[in-house]
């Protein structure tokens, strides 16, 4: 999967620069972040290194899924779970969900409001909701229509 670099010449101006948050702000890092970005597909850690190793062939196996496992712990990226195997990583932090087709293992954003159910939670049971993950699995449109 080759797309266009010019995204890269902004990514060395902006590691270049100063990072407010105190994170360290590396071209590594921004390659990495770059390629998740243009990627799109809630990637795996492979797929992030095989699409950086095109673009930045000294950056290694190592650097990527450390930089990927920073990048979520930070919040900077979200880490979708093992989902299909391995670990997927989303550049989309905002409150979303996730549908994983059982056939061709695509990811899709779910753009939905769960917070009523949550506040039920609380409601009923005084639970105080931190973090909420939820997956659907199924058959995407093009997979069922196959069938």
């Amino acid at each position: 999967m080759k797309r266009g670099t010019a995204w890269l010449s902004r990514v060395f101006l902006t590691a270049i620069s100063a990072n407010m948050e105190g994170k360290r702000n590396t071209v590594q890092r921004q390659i990495i972040y770059g390629a998740l970005k243009e990627l799109d597909i809630h990637a795996s850690a492979e797929q992030v290194f095989e699409y950086v190793k095109n673009i930045a062939p000294s950056i290694g196996k190592a650097t990527v899924y450390r930089n990927l496992r920073r990048m979520a712990e930070e919040g900077e990226i979200m880490s979708i779970g093992n989902l299909t195997g391995s670990m997927h990583y989303d550049h989309n932090c905002h409150t979303h969900y996730h549908c994983v087709c059982d056939n061709c293992m695509k990811i899709f954003d779910v753009e939905e409001d769960f917070s009523e159910v949550m506040g039920k939670a609380y409601e009923t049971e005084g639970f105080d909701i931190k973090e909420c993950a939820i997956t659907f699995k199924g058959l995407c449109w093009q997979c069922r229509d196959a069938v």
